[in-house]
């Protein structure tokens, strides 16, 4: 083989070498994109179970809120009550 027939075949084996490497590194850069999208996937269902178990501790805190409310109105007026009832109390000093 001539000197010139080596140059191109060393050239074509050079090539062929650094399209392998080409195609390698995207194949390694697609993995990463696709580990990427799976981490962010689960950050994404871990938000969304985090937003759901929110959603719920703040409806059970107005539900609670609410009995809470309803209990003091119902204090309230067993006070009203007791305090009308009872010959001691004098109702007009009460509101003062």
């Amino acid at each position: 083989m001539s000197t010139t027939a080596w140059i191109i075949v060393i050239v074509i084996v050079m090539l062929i070498v650094l399209g392998a490497l080409i195609v390698a590194g995207r194949r390694r850069q697609e993995e990463g994109r696709e580990e990427k999208r799976e981490e962010a996937q689960a950050h994404r269902d871990e938000a969304r179970t985090t937003a759901r178990r929110a959603e719920q501790s703040r409806l059970q805190a107005e539900e609670q809120a609410e009995r809470a409310r309803r209990e003091q109105e119902a204090a309230r007026e067993l006070e009203e009550k007791a305090a009308r009832i009872d010959p001691d109390v004098d109702v007009d000093d009460d509101k003062r």
